[in-house]
């Protein structure tokens, strides 16, 4: 049976998303619950909350997805995987995000995205030098650069995180991290090859 023009229904930014997610991303169970923005971290920092993201791409607008600061202010710790009540792939789809938002030339409009991905190079940075992030660096570099005078805010937080052995004043190398970089280096080998 021979496909008609009629029966083809046009490639949607939705369907960009979700071809760009790797495996099955689950995007269109998103009930708009909201246990996403309300589980990150990092929410407050984000221009839209992911539930808000999720519903911008499905209508479609695919400018406002890209130029947000949501996927850029995602720290990959998944917990708003875990809590998701629809097991939707949230932190794979903020990378996906991010791969469109370069690719598009999109990232770098500092209207919209001042300081995420100076946020996003850093976590990279202390993830492949260090095989894990380190928290107190992260935030300490990204106050001193973006919000000096907020880093007086933050002590008592890291004070009781660092009481409760949550919080560590220097950065520990996890064990294996040759094996880390030789994956990193194969990563960006394929990356540069496609």
């Amino acid at each position: 049976m021979a496909t008609t023009a009629a029966t083809v229904r046009p490639t949607t930014f939705f369907d960009e998303v979700v071809a760009e997610t790797p495996g099955d991303p689950r995007l269109e169970a998103c009930l708009q619950c909201g246990t996403c923005g309300g589980s990150c971290p990092s929410g407050a920092d984000m221009d839209h909350t992911p539930r808000a993201i999720f519903a911008l791409i499905a209508a479609g607008m695919k400018d406002a997805v890209l130029r947000s600061n949501t996927a850029w202010y995602c720290v990959s710790c998944y917990y708003c995987m875990v809590r998701c009540p629809q097991e939707i792939h949230i932190t794979d789809i903020m990378y996906a995000l991010k791969r469109m938002s370069i690719k598009a030339g999109l990232y770098q409009d500092k209207t919209s995205v001042p300081e995420a991905s100076d946020f996003a190079e850093t976590f990279v940075n202390y993830v492949e030098t260090y095989g894990r992030s380190f928290e107190l660096g992260l935030a300490t570099r990204y106050h001193l650069l973006h919000h000096p005078l907020d880093m007086i805010k933050m002590v008592p937080l890291g004070l009781g995180m660092w009481r409760r052995k949550r919080l560590d004043f220097t950065p520990r190398r996890i064990e294996g991290i040759e094996q880390l970089h030789a994956i990193l280096k194969r990563a960006k080998e394929l990356g540069a090859a496609a």
